[in-house]
């Protein structure tokens, strides 16, 4: 059964909107050259891909680091590198995020700290070709790509608000148009239908910026952004966590068609720093141009009643913000 809104997103989608994400994805970021010496900045999954540049990125740039990573080892390498090669300072914390109890951790130890939040990156990702649950009884790609990031940001609300100043970026994706027909908040756990790997993917990745239009509705008029980003068609690790049919395939056919995420740290760099980026706030783009989300992405109604299931999956019910 498809959502009940189906019809209505339909009658919205404008194939302009199609157009310009395929032009987009042809198209290179904004380069910011700004320093950014001295400021902190929190990028999770940082060891591998995406986030291992834009860590590297930021470092070369003069920021201090904060890593929130499942690996210790590679954490740990992590941080000799970034400090030997850029004298920066790089800290890590180590927390799986598809474990509520860690989510909970990572995001209450990064809220007392004394030190100022400049840029948060949520990173971190995972793409399943079959139904996997975490130890919570929840489906494991809508945790890790949505309600991480959810709890993370609830719970840094008042820390951020005190600073008045801080950027949140959201690494989404143009796979949130895989979930045309829209969110199933009656089925968010996959337990209903039957379990696809993009479609998954897709719903996650529109739950999160249904929590945007919401956060940037709480963070109004505090100097706190959040913004969302397509990272483009980049080579990642993501997918590693499937079968070795599934790894082929990527290694050898998908894999072969994708730019270097060089380009991504370059855009989450330019979103987080760049002079032209204050004040911009809620939106989404691809690299680092502006772009409609699909319909789904953009309903009020459904953001406010997934907020409301959000803070109760994610234990958040009786915390005060």
């Amino acid at each position: 059964m498809k959502n009940k809104k189906f019809a209505k997103y339909f009658k919205e989608y404008k194939w302009s909107n199609i157009f310009a994400m395929i032009r987009n994805n042809r198209s290179d970021p904004k380069i910011c050259d700004n320093t950014y010496d001295g400021k902190l900045v929190v990028v999770t999954g940082a060891t591998s891909g995406i986030g291992y540049l834009t860590a590297r990125k930021y470092a070369s740039m003069g920021a201090n680091l904060i890593c929130v990573n499942r690996n210790p080892e590679k954490s740990e390498a992590l941080k000799k590198e970034i400090v030997g090669e850029f004298a920066v300072k790089c800290e890590y914390l180590i927390a799986d995020l598809s474990k509520l109890d860690e989510i909970h951790r990572v995001g209450n130890e990064l809220s007392q700290l004394k030190t100022e939040i400049d840029v948060l990156i949520h990173n971190a990702g995972i793409y399943l070709t079959k139904r996997e649950t975490t130890i919570d009884g929840l489906e494991k790609v809508f945790v890790i790509q949505y309600l991480a990031s959810f709890i993370i940001n609830y719970l840094l609300m008042d820390k951020l608000k005190t600073q008045e100043k801080a950027r949140i970026i959201m690494v989404n994706s143009e796979g949130h148009r895989f979930a045309a027909w829209g969110l199933r908040l009656d089925d968010l756990n996959w337990e209903k239908r039957r379990y696809s790997g993009l479609k998954s993917y897709g719903s996650a990745k529109v739950a999160q910026l249904l929590s945007m239009i919401v956060f940037n509705e709480q963070f109004k008029n505090t100097g706190i952004s959040i913004n969302a980003m397509h990272p483009g068609a980049v080579k990642t690790e993501t997918g590693q966590d499937n079968g070795p049919g599934y790894r082929w395939f990527k290694r050898n056919f998908i894999d072969k068609t994708l730019k270097s995420p060089e380009i991504s740290a370059e855009a989450l760099y330019y979103l987080g720093v760049s002079k032209e980026m204050e004040g911009v706030s809620g939106k989404f783009f691809n690299l680092t141009t502006e772009e409609e989300p699909a319909p789904p992405a953009l309903d009020n109604e459904i953001a406010y009643e997934l907020w409301e299931k959000s803070l109760e999956l994610g234990g958040l019910h009786g915390l005060k913000q």
